[in-house]
């Protein structure tokens, strides 16, 4: 018998992809975890005398509701946008996962698992966007 390979565009076996998925979810993880830590040591620095009172409950301030502006907050150097910012790469590892599964099935050539990961990938959105 004549044992032929498919040819791809690119040769990946799964060992290497998996390996990189994870190497892809430990990076984010621990990247995430510094820039948190980050942050709470630049809050503490900033408000090492402010009295924090548990009384009322305040939600975020503007600054910190949407994307944009938690990454400007951030780069300037506000404590809690740097956490929030720490906390957005912590929810984007899963989603740069999927990505990357994405584009792997699609060198493999494997259309079903595109066309499933395509729908994860909607959902994603979707969910991330608020249903809008």
């Amino acid at each position: 018998m004549n044992d032929v390979k498919k040819k791809r565009f690119l040769d990946i076996d799964d060992e290497k992809v998996e390996a990189l998925i994870g190497t892809l979810l430990r990076v984010g993880v621990i990247t995430s975890a510094v820039v948190v830590f980050f942050g709470a040591v630049v809050f503490f620095a900033q408000h090492h005398n402010t009295l924090i009172g548990f009384q009322t409950f305040t939600g975020e301030p503007e600054g910190l509701s949407n994307v944009f502006a938690i990454i400007a907050n951030a780069f300037q150097f506000n404590g809690l946008a740097i956490i929030q910012f720490g906390i957005l790469l912590l929810i984007a590892t899963p989603i740069a996962r999927v990505f990357f599964s994405l584009g792997a099935f699609f060198i493999e050539g494997d259309r079903l698992y595109v066309g499933i990961t395509l729908v994860v990938l909607c959902i994603l959105m979707y969910s991330l966007s608020g249903g809008y």
